[in-house]
């Protein structure tokens, strides 16, 4: 097995209309395994269209995406559908759990959704990874902001994906809660081996991640092994003072 988990080949993204939007312009990148990644930029720089394009949530208008040696550019919808069930996790800023149905029901929505009959050994482990045993009967509405992200951490989680792709995981989170959060995504890594794409705009964030990619006009810019939070702000507030060539959301 490639140690690759992700790549990236000459992806570019350009939205229509009489003025195109160019979001990604021909950006290559690899992400290993085992590895937690931070995306980072000022808004419009591309960073939510490279996690939706190299998540098979979106189609590149150029260039080829592959999860481990398969690529999605051939894909059809029903195929990326199957593969973003079985083999992607998602964990988003707003959590997207489904309010009629418990914490446990939540987990396992995957499995439910994908004709899969889940594994009861791996849902204990991974309930008591982010600490939700005395929650499963709970409603999302009876959980604090922290407890439902780790609801989505826990369903991203139960099909054993081979990569997770997280949207601003902590945007709505207190400064504690958001901590919490990202030791629990720090440890997916290091003791399950997972492999995490996390974009966002905190630089403290960041600094949970090995290395952190860093965007701006829909090109990469920086790619550093974890420079600490410090340097990361240093390098935001550096590209923020220049004058955007477009404004795309990203």
């Amino acid at each position: 097995m490639s140690d690759i988990a992700v790549s990236v080949e000459g992806v570019s993204k350009t939205y229509g209309g009489e003025q195109p939007v160019i979001a990604l312009a021909n950006v290559d990148a690899q992400f290993l395994r085992g590895t937690a990644t931070a995306v980072m930029g000022p808004s419009g720089s591309g960073k939510s269209t490279l996690l939706h394009c190299a998540a098979g949530l979106d189609r590149p208008t150029a260039g080829r995406v592959r999860i481990g040696a398969t690529d999605l550019s051939s894909m059809s919808e029903k195929a990326l559908t199957k593969l973003r069930r079985n083999r992607i996790g998602f964990v988003f800023q707003a959590f997207n759990l489904v309010g009629a149905l418990t914490v446990e029901q939540n987990i396992l929505l995957p499995s439910r959704l994908s004709g899969n009959r889940p594994d009861r050994a791996w849902l204990a482990e991974v309930v008591d990874r982010v600490g939700l045993g005395d929650r499963l009967g709970h409603r999302p509405s009876e959980l604090s902001g922290g407890q439902q992200q780790r609801v989505a951490i826990a369903r991203a989680l139960v099909t054993r994906p081979e990569v997770i792709f997280c949207d601003e995981p902590t945007g709505a989170l207190d400064t504690q809660t958001a901590a919490e959060v990202l030791s629990l995504l720090r440890s997916v890594v290091d003791d399950a081996g997972q492999t995490v794409i996390m974009v966002t705009h905190d630089p403290v964030a960041a600094s949970y991640a090995d290395r952190v990619m860093v965007l701006a006009d829909g090109r990469i810019v920086q790619d550093m092994p974890q420079p600490g939070a410090e340097r990361i702000a240093e390098q935001l507030a550096r590209l923020g003072r220049r004058q955007p060539v477009t404004s795309r959301e990203g």
